[in-house]
């Protein structure tokens, strides 16, 4: 019970990583604010961490819109008389080089990866420092290390949230607040799920994907989150500003 009596927000936590997040979170002892766009997604992880004895709640919430995010992130100490940790996991990508990525496109990818992440912590923080501490998790990607092909706007996405992370961090360490973000590798989620869906030859791409990390596989949502919760808990006490590559291998080639 590494998280027993802690609040902790993970957005979102409808599926994949975030999912995953938020079941061992509850299991740990927390309970966990699942928070995301999709509220019938968010209701069926609050549900399932309920039914396993656990305290959840589910809220809707784009990451993307200040004013919502910090209603929700504000209500929390109110309801629940602080704010441990927040796990700012909310995200996607899209294929496409600047060439002929749109601007309503960048933007649009921009608004959730990196500003999402920003306001989090705006609105986060000073609940966190008026209560003498708290953790901050922001999902950052191995692309923020590596480049990849064709996929320019989540690259310089998550490269952001790896920057903004050290920043952060500094700012705000005498206020008793680490903020470290974890880098994954390709993870076998719901996202990639559809995009093998999609592909004219889903066993090639599968096979170039893994063959990406060093370990030949992709990596389990489930193993992301045990990253997060090293990072959330007193474990990682003398870590802050770090990002954790939890990727199989692939940037240390």
């Amino acid at each position: 019970m590494r998280l027993a009596g802690k609040i902790a927000i993970i957005t979102g936590a409808g599926s994949g990583i975030g999912h995953e997040a938020a079941l061992l979170f509850a299991a740990e002892g927390a309970t966990v604010i699942v928070a995301d766009r999709d509220g019938a997604a968010a209701q069926r992880v609050s549900d399932e961490i309920m039914a396993a004895g656990g305290r959840a709640e589910a809220q809707v919430v784009d990451v993307s819109h200040e004013a919502g995010l910090k209603a929700m992130i504000e209500a929390v100490p109110q309801r629940h008389g602080r704010l441990d940790i927040l796990v700012n996991n909310a995200g996607f990508g899209f294929a496409g080089t600047v060439v002929n990525t749109s601007e309503e496109d960048w933007d649009a990818l921009m608004a959730v990866n990196v500003k999402g992440v920003f306001f989090g912590c705006k609105h986060a923080i000073p609940i966190m420092s008026r209560q003498g501490g708290g953790v901050i998790v922001n999902t950052a990607s191995a692309v923020a290390a590596v480049g990849i092909t064709n996929r320019a706007a989540y690259v310089a996405s998550k490269g952001a949230v790896a920057s903004l992370t050290r920043a952060m961090a500094m700012d705000h360490v005498a206020e008793g607040i680490r903020i470290n973000a974890v880098a994954p590798g390709t993870i076998e989620t719901p996202y990639f799920a559809e995009i093998f869906a999609r592909s004219n030859d889903a066993p090639a791409l599968r096979a170039a994907l893994e063959a990406r990390q060093a370990m030949n596989r992709l990596g389990k949502p489930g193993e992301i989150a045990q990253a997060m919760l090293f990072l959330v808990s007193d474990e990682s006490s003398f870590c802050t500003g770090t990002t954790l590559f939890a990727d199989g291998g692939w940037t240390a080639r």
